[in-house]
């Protein structure tokens, strides 16, 4: 662990030039007083680094310690970097993993690769805090040790204990198989099994977690992206209400926000839209499209048209001329 840091520190400084203790304890994730005892360490194998004092001072190294990785071509440069301008804290917790790596690879690239591959990923942005709504994501926050438990047990193949919260119900530890895990849309989720039955953990309600020594009944290979697509089809399969709807085009999007899923569309003759969509039942689908007003029809299920014209009777009613 202490080499990485150094190793990473040392990246800093030449990528950065003269950065304060301060600064570095802050990229670092540590204190000052853990970075100056790693300054001391470095200069005591040798390697370059001295420190400026006064108001504007602080470490550096002198030029031209480094490696290079002649392997990367620009393209191939611009990748990785661009991969790693996103939210990666949210990556099931390896986002100081992926800050330190992105160091490493700007490090060690050729200096003909290296200006324009950090000048061309800054005109990138991946997943930004806000959309043109300004509506910000919803970031689901897993404790660092209780992920690094998760991570372990699922790259190991051990059985995996979790205190899990699920809704509307008390904590309960169980003890499960993880397979595997999946990030959609910065909502992270464990794949196990439990008692041969399968289930899927939101990582959010995750309290706590302990690896176990004992090996998980897990197949030594799996297609991750083909058992995610089942959970999927089995969820919305299951104490949900699908309906079909037609919808102006312009109002697709407010439609999309409310439901849970949608299952197929296909432009309706009219211009309109037609969507298959899943609600999580009558309450929830009746409350999306009596925002939508009448630039949405409800075509299926007859209990949703059911109670969208008795409400609309009653609003009428509520409102009609009293005169």
């Amino acid at each position: 662990m202490r080499a990485d840091r150094l190793v990473s520190l040392v990246l800093l400084l030449r990528q950065r030039g003269r950065l304060t203790a301060d600064t570095l304890a802050r990229e670092l994730e540590v204190s000052t007083r853990t970075v100056l005892r790693d300054i001391e360490a470095l200069s005591a194998a040798g390697v370059p680094v001295y420190a400026e004092r006064g108001r504007h001072g602080g470490f550096s190294l002198l030029p031209g310690f480094r490696t290079e990785l002649t392997g990367l071509n620009h393209d191939e440069a611009l990748a990785l970097l661009t991969a790693g301008s996103g939210r990666a804290d949210q990556v099931f917790g390896l986002g100081s993993a992926l800050a330190s790596a992105m160091r490493k690879v700007v490090d060690a690239l050729p200096d003909s690769h290296r200006a324009t591959a950090s000048d061309a990923s800054q005109r990138f942005l991946v997943e930004p805090e806000t959309d043109l709504l300004s509506r910000r994501p919803v970031t689901e926050e897993v404790p660092d040790t209780t992920m690094i438990e998760i991570r372990r047990a699922v790259l190991a193949g051990r059985k995996l204990r979790i205190h899990y919260a699920a809704t509307d119900r008390t904590p309960q530890w169980r003890t499960v198989d993880p397979i595997g895990l999946v990030t959609v849309r910065d909502r992270g989720y464990l794949l196990a099994t439990r008692s041969g039955a399968d289930r899927t953990y939101r990582l959010s309600r995750v309290l706590a977690a302990q690896e176990l020594p004992e090996p998980a009944q897990r197949p030594n290979r799996v297609d991750l992206d083909r058992v995610w697509r089942e959970r999927c089809a089995q969820f919305l399969s299951s104490d949900h209400m699908a309906a079909l709807i037609r919808v102006k085009p312009e109002r697709r999007e407010d439609l999309l926000g409310s439901a849970v899923a949608v299952r197929a569309e296909e432009p309706d003759a009219d211009g309109w839209l037609r969507l298959e969509v899943t609600f999580q039942d009558l309450r929830h689908a009746e409350w999306a499209l009596w925002r939508l007003g009448t630039d949405a029809e409800a075509l299926t299920p007859r209990s949703l048209r059911t109670s969208l014209r008795d409400r609309a009777a009653a609003m009428a009613g509520r409102y009609g001329d009293s005169s």
